[in-house]
């Protein structure tokens, strides 16, 4: 469930509560998401809320659009973000200094395209059968993820 609130003067309001004490210029429509699911496990209605602001217009974007937009958001985390911190653990990484924390995030990047161009379904299974046979991970990366 979406409600959004498109009213010029209570947005411009809403940036000045800050530590400067400025409205958001472009801000043009804050967003409540009301999101229920069904805990499998129990059998319990969970319910989780979230915000949003955007610069569109309630003209360019209505409730629809917004939503789409915030599912293609979530989309994105789901496919990228979330294999990164759950089968590389990433978000326990210690590497911080220099390139190295951008060139580790490419690696494991490659890593998942090359995965997935393989057909794996189950990223974790994957690392782990390719860990056990260092030939056919070498295979993996000099053809690219395809089987031609």
């Amino acid at each position: 469930m979406l409600w959004a609130l498109a009213d010029p003067a209570l947005n411009a309001y809403a940036g000045s509560a800050g530590v400067h004490g400025e409205a958001w210029p472009h801000l043009a429509q804050v967003c409540r998401v009301e999101r229920r699911r069904v805990d499998t496990q129990t059998g319990e209605v969970k319910t989780e809320v979230s915000y949003a602001i955007t610069s569109l217009t309630a003209e360019q974007a209505g409730g629809a659009t917004l939503l789409a937009r915030l599912r293609g958001h979530w989309g994105i985390e789901n496919k990228l973000h979330w294999p990164r911190d759950v089968v590389f653990d990433e978000d326990r990484c210690q590497i911080r200094s220099g390139a190295a924390p951008q060139v580790v995030a490419a690696c494991r990047n490659l890593t998942l395209a090359l995965l997935r161009r393989g057909g794996a379904t189950n990223l974790a299974a994957a690392l782990r059968t390719y860990a056990g046979r260092p030939h056919a991970a070498i295979h993996l990366v000099c053809t690219g993820g395809s089987y031609r």
